[in-house]
């Protein structure tokens, strides 16, 4: 009896207290759901890092191997190989988990690799690029995007959007000099990536086929590497290009590709000008550009012992080969095949100017300016 009443006293209180209960358990689980969510974010982030710091980790092993040092293959080349090759077949299925990861390697390590590779280099070198480096950057520029806004409409019958987006990656630095001029275009979202996928295909072409072309093209090192700095696509395409002739060759690449990553500010801020909307959206500074000038400051007033520089001259490769890495991973066979004809055409075209073209203007200002 005593326990047949105690049952019928506790289902009664159960009934009292379960529409209480229930309309308090979301409140008491909100907080919890949100910190799980919130850390969602921060977790997929490392395992996109993980991920290309694990093949970054492949291709710098593979540049230590005798086959590796015949072909001249850098860390950097087999990573961004590496990449290419796991970003088509494994990648796609991990994407949502590890995509967060692998751009945040993409852009800001990027960027940092850039910034730390100023301990690198000197004023010195700085100076031995001269008005020349500058005068090739501007004149390459200007061909480049004119022959893209012209040719694109005309002959390849792009729209005005995708050929000046296109232009802008061939001219300046690749994708981020798309991205960049998106805001001011206001090109819709299948544009930009149409402009972003061409201009990665053929800068990572040029990656590899720079330094097979070296030996017949008759430049020294440091020449080579303004005519790299100046014609290809990306930031590290460039230093990829470089490394894979020599450091000094590394070196001015990356001077050179600064100076005319410089150049995008002034350029959106021409092209903002240009655009028939009154309404003009801020324009993007490449702050990374600066830094890096500022480390060159610092190394050249030797503020840190020559062991501190080869800390940070090993942690900077280790960053640039991880970027590369997620680089490779991003470029995808899918994205190209979908940007049709037309468009590859163009970059195409644009690319053959930039290797052809480039090398004559570099020949012919270098001579005149040295």
């Amino acid at each position: 009896m005593l326990t047949a009443a105690a049952t019928l006293a506790v289902t009664r209180n159960w009934r009292l207290l379960a529409p209480s209960m229930s309309t308090s358990l979301p409140s008491l689980t909100k907080p919890a759901l949100g910190a799980a969510a919130s850390a969602t974010p921060a977790h997929r982030r490392w395992i996109g890092v993980g991920l290309a710091a694990a093949v970054a980790g492949a291709g710098t092993v593979a540049a230590a191997l005798p086959w590796a040092h015949t072909l001249g293959l850098s860390a950097l080349t087999l990573s961004i190989v590496l990449g290419i090759l796991v970003g088509n077949t494994v990648f796609p299925r991990i994407a949502p988990w590890a995509g967060p990861g692998v751009d945040f390697c993409k852009n800001t390590l990027l960027r940092a690799g850039v910034i730390l590779y100023g301990f690198r280099i000197s004023f010195g070198q700085l100076a031995e690029i001269g008005w020349a480096g500058v005068a090739i950057d501007i004149v390459m520029m200007t061909l480049v995007f004119t022959i893209a806004v012209r040719l694109g409409p005309r002959l390849f019958k792009l729209d005005r959007d995708t050929a000046l987006l296109i232009g802008v990656g061939s001219a300046i630095c690749g994708a981020a000099a798309v991205l960049a001029a998106e805001p001011i275009v206001r090109a819709q979202p299948h544009r930009v990536s149409i402009a972003v996928a061409t201009v990665v295909v053929f800068g990572t072409l040029g990656m590899f086929l720079y330094p097979v072309l070296y030996p017949h093209l008759g430049l020294s090192p440091q020449t080579y590497g303004i005519y790299a700095g100046s014609t290809i696509h990306e930031v590290a395409q460039v230093v990829a290009a470089g490394k894979a002739v020599s450091d000094s060759a590394a070196a001015a690449a990356v001077i050179e590709k600064m100076l005319r990553v410089m150049l995008l500010a002034p350029f959106l801020l021409l092209l903002s000008r240009s655009q028939r909307d009154a309404a003009r959206p801020r324009v993007t500074i490449p702050w990374f550009a600066l830094c890096f000038l500022g480390v060159c400051a610092i190394n050249s007033l030797n503020c840190f012992s020559p062991a501190a520089v080869s800390v940070l001259n090993n942690v900077d490769t280790l960053l640039l080969a991880t970027a590369m890495a997620a680089l490779g991973l991003r470029t995808h066979v899918r994205a190209v095949t979908q940007a049709g004809l037309r468009p590859l055409m163009l970059a195409g075209t644009l690319f053959s100017f930039l290797i052809l073209g480039g090398y004559v203007v570099n020949r012919t200002l270098m001579s005149l300016l040295a």
